[in-house]
């Protein structure tokens, strides 16, 4: 982010931990949230819902939301993919 000069408005640290509940708030208010694990990248379009497959891929092994997740305008990406980054936040 920083090479691209990107800022946060907000950042959570990592010992406050968001479940499933905080994601599924998130997802609401998305109309688009973008999910990378790896090379594999799933997009949603929750439609003012939380269905329990985007929060599940929103979630990581320990049941947390998975970082980095960052929120822009109404798009939702979470997790690390270069492509995913340059696609959605530039």
């Amino acid at each position: 982010m920083d090479a691209h000069k990107i800022t946060a408005k907000e950042v959570v640290p990592a010992n406050r931990k968001l479940g499933r509940t905080d994601a599924a708030e998130i997802a609401k208010g998305a109309s688009i949230v973008v999910v990378a694990k790896g090379k594999k990248v799933s997009e949603f379009e929750p439609g003012g819902k939380a269905a329990a497959e985007i929060v599940d891929a929103m979630l990581g092994p320990t049941g947390n939301l998975r970082a980095p997740t960052i929120r822009k305008g109404k798009k939702v990406i979470v997790g690390f993919n270069e492509d995913v980054f340059t696609d959605h936040l530039l």
